[in-house]
């Protein structure tokens, strides 16, 4: 269902990205950002999800800064590897990245393009909203959320987190929320990565329903 393409960062940095395009004409662009493991398998099934549902969706390779082609699991030496990873990425240059699929996504639709992200990814859709220029962002999980929450977005914003996510204190969720109360936050009784069906603690009726409010958020949005 998908492709790989090139994109070009203003910095000059080629990435890869993983596109996936709807049946007919997309209803609007939209970039998903990956996790601490890569591209992988999980991530273009959601763009390939998104993708079903009207968007032209795409992936950016945001680890080909430090090596392509990266794509990892989710447990066991896969895990120390994403982890190990994580202290190399430069959020700068993740942004800059993403906003080169911003680019190719409203490009190539002529049409608004918006962005989501999960874990590590949901923070980044977070600052996006806030530097970059996406029509909307929504953001699951996002752990470093709160550090940015003084960060003021310029689109609507949705975001998702689990009530029994271990990694994510709800007083970092309340800082975002005190300080934009224009902003959707929805809880789930579920835990971290509650959306990825590859994880321990992917929770089946929580990620049914957070992905219904954030297509009807992007629908509304973006289309």
């Amino acid at each position: 269902m998908g492709e790989s393409v090139s994109l070009r960062a203003a910095d000059g940095h080629k990435l890869s990205a993983y596109v996936a395009q709807p049946a007919g004409e997309p209803v609007a662009g939209l970039v998903v950002v990956q996790e601490i493991f890569g591209v992988n398998a999980h991530i273009r099934s959601v763009a390939d999800g998104y993708a079903a549902d009207g968007f032209l969706a795409v992936a950016p390779a945001l680890f080909d800064r430090i090596r392509p082609g990266i794509e990892l699991g989710y447990a066991g030496a896969d895990m120390q590897t994403a982890l190990s990873l994580m202290p190399k990425l430069d959020f700068e240059k993740a942004l800059a990245d993403i906003a080169s699929a911003l680019e190719y996504a409203a490009g190539r639709t002529g049409k608004k393009a918006g962005v989501i992200g999960y874990c590590f990814g949901g923070t980044m859709a977070w600052l996006a909203a806030a530097r970059l220029h996406p029509a909307a962002a929504v953001g699951y999980y996002g752990g470093r959320i709160g550090n940015y929450a003084a960060e003021a977005p310029a689109c609507p914003v949705l975001l998702h987190f689990g009530r029994q996510d271990a990694h994510i204190p709800p007083e970092e969720v309340d800082k975002v929320r005190d300080a934009h109360p224009e902003v959707l936050i929805y809880w789930y009784d579920a835990g971290h990565g509650f959306n990825c069906d590859a994880r321990e603690s992917y929770n089946a009726s929580a990620a049914r329903e957070a992905r219904r409010h954030s297509l009807e958020f992007l629908k509304k949005n973006l289309a």
